[in-house]
């Protein structure tokens, strides 16, 4: 089967992660979030977004294992469309007894000010319903596999493309982590423009990015 360039990358970058994974630091001290949009520090930037993902509960290390089992498969990287790769893995973790759906996310958001113009996205992801060991209460988790590609913005500052860098390919975490992570990154995304002299767009706000995944509009799909 041919795949498009796009493809191709994805593929290799699943396979430089599933290799080498994250390169943030190994550890650092984690900066109140009211305080990064007030002065950029990017050195506390990274800091925060290592600690985000060591808050890391059994039950995302184990989805995330069978993430990387799975995405070790040659065939599965052959796929043509990433949405087809997607519900390939709600279909493996289904087989492996977990409660996995496919997920399509819209909304819209306005273009301008005053907003007579709205802008409507659509995005697709997995989640896994987990409950917690000893107890009933359940944690819902969301899995990008694309996760890392979603933040990229125009003429990147070496030190927004470092942070990015740092990011999970694969994205596997709980809603609140997930909120924690968009927000620290577009606050980076923000400075990045500024720096290059560029308008902030309405879908790099983080009010936007969380909408992919935390939009109330939501449906199983």
């Amino acid at each position: 089967m041919s795949i498009s360039i796009d493809d191709e990358k994805l593929s290799q970058m699943i396979r430089d992660y599933i290799e080498i994974g994250s390169t943030a630091p190994d550890s650092c001290l984690f900066p109140p979030f009211d305080q990064l949009d007030h002065k950029y520090d990017h050195k506390k930037h990274v800091c925060a977004l290592q600690e985000i993902m060591e808050e890391s509960p059994d039950a995302e290390d184990e989805i995330y294992s069978k993430i990387k089992l799975y995405l070790k498969d040659n065939n599965l990287l052959s796929m043509e469309k990433l949405n087809m790769l997607k519900k390939w893995i709600v279909f493996r973790l289904q087989i492996d007894k977990y409660e996995a759906h496919l997920c399509k996310t819209s909304w819209s958001a306005p273009l301008a000010n005053p907003s007579v113009f709205q802008f409507r996205g659509e995005y697709e992801y997995v989640e896994v319903m987990m409950r917690e060991k000893g107890g009933r209460k359940e944690m819902r988790l969301i899995v990008d596999i694309d996760f890392r590609r979603q933040f990229g913005v125009a003429r990147a500052t070496t030190s927004y493309q470092e942070l990015i860098n740092a990011l999970p390919l694969v994205f596997v975490g709980t809603e609140e982590k997930l909120e924690k992570l968009v927000s620290l990154i577009c606050s980076a995304a923000k400075q990045s423009l500024k720096e290059r002299g560029l308008h902030i767009p309405p879908w790099r706000r983080a009010s936007y990015m969380q909408s992919k995944w935390l939009s109330k509009n939501c449906k199983r799909v």
